[in-house]
Order: structure tokens, then C-alpha cells, then sequence
């Protein structure tokens, strides 16, 4: 049989489509950039995508943590050196903005299956300075938020979803984004929607989008968001918004996306169910594809009550640490990543030490764990491709 033809296999991409290009090309003609009609359009089918009220269009899913838990923390009056409960494998981001809020990560060990959160060992790690919990849905993969959410009833905790990387899931028939007081969402390259930048946070709490829209924006008073807010008024209702156009109410930020990126993502959501499906499609051929190399590595699971989306394929070799496997994929055209390494990263060995030893799961993932590409823009040879070169390596 011939060999295969090498192909170049990434993790994630983008293709600008018509609509995309027609969607732009309004925003050019229109001559606004800043937050106006796509913005708004894409924030309310965004929150109608995920069973939400407020859905706010911010410049990164980062950025989106960072403002969820700031308007938790000033909702509340949490103090500075107070607790929050992060899984030991995520993307660095979860962890980073409890620093970056003054607060402190409490790392929690993952399910060796799913690579979430393990809701059984979050009670151990909850101290009197615990505050909330942020479940990550994981490489399109919800957490099991029921646990999760019996354990912060409990403990009255609140909870934050980081579904940066799962967008449009059911977990037991309710959407993520949804399950939480806020959920945070990556619109990033390579994610399901792709914005260049971008972010998003939701909720359904009144309050707390007041204290999102404004934190987002310098910590604006909310009688003033945008250019539109004054359009019509007269008399004392003018006057007022003059008088507050320039008052700022908390420690904000500048965390504001612009009509450009709105206007791709609204493109693209209108795409949405092709976009799942496709994606779909990949992960159950390269599963097919992959059959019977259970022994060697360890395939994506997904428990029967909740969707997984696939943003990415996680891969877990087994015996054998994944730095071989990864370099024979990269040296055939196969783009890699590791599969979200957190409390072994050197700015977390720096502040904490080793902590290896006691995330035996984390541990196993950081040095077994990797992911590739699950995209749309994958097609039947490239799947083939990719599992063939699995299988041609353990065969060496």
C-alpha cells in the first residue's frame, strides 16, 4: 500500500465566508466601531444560545473571568487574600485571574476521565476564606455541575463557570453558561466561534450585569454604557446622563471588543448548528479511527448526560510519557498541544513549589495528556491522516 501524502493538520483555524465578509463590509460602511448594533445583536443570540438574560461581549474569555469574579467579589465584599477554588488542570487563565483579583487559587484534583473538576474532593479543600468555585468545562466537555453546585449550596459558595472552551452544551438538559451565577466564554482562535479577540460573560442575575457591562468598561455608571445612551433625551433626563456621562463607579477596566469582531462572531453563531455538526462528525471518525489502541492510549470520554462539543481531542498515552507520540505528530505535520498543564507551570513552581505530588491525576495528565485538532475545517483525509500516524508510531 502507498504511503500516505503528508498533510499539515492544526489545531484550529478560520475561513471568512460571505456572510462574514458581508457582515464586515456593513460595519466599514456604517462607520462605527465601537459597541453598536452587531455588538448587540451578537450579545442577545449569544445569551438566547445558552438559556441566558445578559450576555456581555468583552475582549477576551479572560477578560470575562477577570469581571466575573470582580463583580462577585464587590457584589459581596469579599476580601483581599480570600479563597477560590480552581481544578489543577486548566488553561493558566483560570487561575490567573484569582491572582490578578488579589484573591487566592485553591487548586482541586480532575476526574481521570473527564479531565474536570472532581466534585468528591472540593469539600477538603473548602476553608473558612472560601468564597467560590470555578468548574471548568473542559475541551468542550461540561463538569458534573450538580455535584459541583450541591457542594457550593452547602457552603453557600458562588460559582463561576469557565466555559471558555465549551460553547452550546446540555448538561442534563440545561445549557452551560446557564448553570452558575456567571459563565465565561472564549470567542478566541481556534475556538468554536472565532473573533480574532473576544469573550463573553453571562447570567441571569440583574445586578450582576449592571456590575459586568460596567466593570468591562472602566467602571463606567451604568446610566451611560454607549454612544446611544443620551439619543432623545431632553430636559432633567439630559441633564442627568451630561452630569454622569464621565462618573466612574468601581475599579474597572478597558476590556471592550469592537463592531469588527462582533460582526465575525455573529456570522459564525449563525452557522452554529453546521459548525457542531462537523465538529462532531471528526471526533466520532478519529474515535472509529482509533479503535483498538485503548491499551496504549486513553480516548475522550463523555458521560451519557451531557453533550461534548469537541473544541479539541484530548489524547492520554498511557504507559509512556506523550513526548514521543507528540514529536513524531509534529514532525508529520500534526499540530499539538498539552492538555491544559497548570500547577506545574514555572510561574505556579515559583509562587507554590512542587505540587505534583499531591494531584496525582494532574500530575499523570501534565506528563501523558495532550490534545489535537477536532475542527470543521478537518476533512475525512485529514482524520484518516492523523490516525494513521497514531497508529504508525505504535506500531514502531
Amino acid at each position: 500500500m502507498a504511503a500516505m501524502a503528508r498533510r499539515e493538520i492544526s489545531v484550529g483555524g478560520l475561513r471568512i465566508g460571505a456572510r462574514e465578509k458581508r457582515y464586515l463590509a456593513q460595519v466599514i460602511r456604517s462607520n462605527r466601531l465601537s459597541y453598536g448594533p452587531f455588538s448587540q445583536r451578537f450579545e442577545a443570540a449569544f445569551a438566547k444560545a445558552h438559556d441566558c438574560r445578559f450576555a456581555f461581549f468583552c475582549n477576551s474569555g479572560t477578560s470575562a473571568l477577570h469581571i466575573a469574579l470582580a463583580a462577585l467579589k464587590e457584589e459581596h465584599g469579599w476580601a483581599d487574600g480570600d479563597e477560590v477554588i480552581v481544578p489543577a488542570v486548566t488553561f493558566v487563565a483560570t487561575a490567573n485571574i484569582v491572582l490578578h483579583n488579589r484573591m487566592v487559587p485553591v487548586f482541586v484534583d480532575v476526574d481521570p476521565r473527564t479531565y474536570n473538576i472532581d466534585p468528591a474532593l472540593i469539600e477538603a479543600r473548602i476553608t473558612p476564606k472560601t468564597r467560590a468555585i470555578i468548574p471548568v468545562h473542559l475541551m468542550g466537555l461540561p463538569a458534573d455541575m450538580d455535584e459541583v453546585r450541591a457542594v457550593a449550596s452547602k457552603h453557600n459558595l458562588k460559582l463561576i463557570e469557565d466555559s471558555c472552551e465549551t460553547v452550546f452544551a446540555r448538561y442534563k438538559g440545561k445549557k452551560v453558561g446557564s448553570l452558575s451565577d456567571i459563565g465565561c466564554f472564549s470567542t478566541y482562535v481556534a475556538h468554536y466561534i472565532v473573533t480574532g479577540v473576544g469573550g463573553f460573560a453571562t447570567t441571569n442575575d440583574p445586578k450582576l450585569a449592571v456590575r459586568l457591562r460596567s466593570l468591562m468598561n472602566h467602571g463606567r455608571d451604568s446610566i451611560y454604557f454607549q454612544i446611544d445612551d443620551d439619543k432623545g433625551l431632553k430636559g432633567a433626563k439630559l441633564r442627568e446622563v451630561v452630569a454622569k456621562r464621565f462618573s466612574f463607579v468601581s475599579l474597572g477596566h478597558s476590556f471592550r471588543a469592537t463592531e469588527f469582531e462582533a460582526a465575525l462572531g455573529l456570522a459564525q453563531l449563525e452557522e452554529k448548528d453546521k459548525i457542531v455538526k462537523a465538529r462532531q462528525s471528526v471526533a466520532r471518525r478519529l474515535s472509529l479511527a482509533l479503535q483498538g489502541l485503548e491499551d496504549v492510549i486513553q480516548l475522550p470520554y463523555a458521560p451519557n448526560d451531557r453533550d461534548h462539543m469537541f473544541m479539541l481531542y484530548p489524547i492520554v498515552v498511557r504507559a509512556q510519557e506523550k513526548t514521543g507520540l507528540v514529536n513524531f505528530l509534529e514532525e508529520r505535520g500534526i499540530e499539538t498541544r498539552d492538555l491544559l498543564p497548570l500547577i506545574n507551570q514555572p510561574v505556579y513552581v515559583r509562587l507554590y513549589g512542587d505540587l505534583e505530588a499531591r494531584y496525582p491525576v494532574a500530575r499523570r495528565l501534565n506528563h501523558h495528556g495532550f490534545y489535537v485538532g477536532c475542527h470543521q475545517y478537518m476533512g475525512p483525509k485529514d482524520v484518516d491522516y492523523l490516525a494513521a500516524q497514531i497508529r504508525a508510531y505504535f506500531k514502531r
